[in-house]
């Protein structure tokens, strides 16, 4: 009898010691299943490095996709824009001047420039021959023949340039320099480009909706990529977190549904689907690794819940309830779980 008691004992201890290590509890209809609340938190930051101008909500608030949360000074970056919308006036302007080639007006220029230094020319070759003729009979020095041939060469070299000057004219710029020209002005549209994005990130816009959870900065903080704002609680995907035992896994699968009741309001239940179940195990409520505890091995689940009135909050514990006994169906959508 002393052996039985002590046995006995022994079994019930185990029972106790046991029982608040149990992630859930089975019926013969549904399987219980106890966890808390999740939720993703994300650090907004502005695209670019400034001072901050403005900020538009406080811890708690909720906001909306699009909500504009804060604002940079954007001087600078406004600047930058405008004086980028003026290089590209000038450079377009530059394209079509050279892609139009020279106005009749500059080849008419061009024609009666060479029309003179040919008259030049001309005349420079009839003094320089009247002064060769008369060297011989002694009435002009040679300085002055030599006066007359430079003349003559420097009018030469003014025809030839007139000359140059009027096939430039009637070819029109070079494809190289039309090219060189086009690429500059898609240079500058890329870094106006660049610019208006710049501009465009001094505003801070709530991503998706959720709950301020906290005000890291104030305005005329330094804010950058690096340096958040805020804090936002998304409040869309919400879940339960719960945990499987290794035995069960046959009999829970994503898609299922699900209800989700809370301690604060017990006497609702939200809409609920399993919606992931971790593929790797885990130890619970720490990492054992004897082989008499190997089925403490648990298993992460998600069961995503509905809340439409916001009033499951994160960290929360929740009773999750799954039906053993439903057929398996796809996924529903968001909040459209029965």
């Amino acid at each position: 009898m002393r052996f039985f008691l002590v046995g006995l004992l022994a079994l019930v201890l185990t029972g106790i010691a046991y029982l608040p290590f149990r992630p859930k509890e089975e019926t013969a209809k549904e399987l219980v299943l106890y966890g808390n609340i999740d939720l993703r938190q994300v650090d907004l930051a502005p695209g670019v490095a400034e001072r901050i101008a403005k900020m538009y909500f406080w811890e708690g608030d909720i906001v909306h996709p699009g909500d504009l949360m804060a604002e940079l000074v954007a001087t600078r970056f406004a600047a930058e824009v405008e004086n980028l919308k003026a290089q590209i006036a000038a450079q377009r302007a530059l394209v079509e001047k050279l892609e139009r080639g020279s106005r009749p007006q500059e080849i008419e220029h061009a024609r009666a420039l060479l029309a003179e230094a040919q008259s030049e020319e001309t005349l420079a070759e009839l003094n320089s021959q009247r002064a060769r003729a008369l060297l011989p009979k002694r009435l002009i020095s040679q300085a002055e023949v030599d006066r007359a041939e430079a003349s003559l060469k420097a009018a030469r070299a003014r025809r030839r340039a007139a000359q140059e000057a009027f096939s430039l004219a009637l070819e029109g710029p070079r494809r190289e320099d039309i090219a060189a020209a086009r690429a500059r002005l898609r240079a500058l549209k890329a870094q106006l480009k660049q610019a208006k994005k710049n501009l465009a990130d001094t505003k801070l816009y709530a991503p998706a909706a959720g709950v301020v959870q906290n005000r890291l900065l104030e305005p005329g903080d330094q804010a950058s990529p690096q340096r958040p704002i805020y804090t936002l609680a998304l409040t869309d995907p919400l879940w339960a977190r719960v945990y499987l035992a290794e035995t069960e896994l046959g009999k829970v699968q994503p898609g299922m549904r699900a209800q989700v009741q809370s301690d604060s309001f017990p006497n609702k239940r939200y809409a609920a689907w399993v919606g992931y179940i971790s593929p790797s195990a885990e130890f619970t409520p720490k990492n054992v690794e004897t082989e008499e505890l190997r089925t403490h091995l648990v298993y992460q689940a998600r069961v995503f819940v509905c809340n439409p009135e916001g009033e499951l909050r994160l960290g929360m514990p929740v009773t999750v309830r799954i039906p053993l006994s439903q057929p398996l169906p796809p996924p529903p959508s968001p909040c459209q779980a029965p």
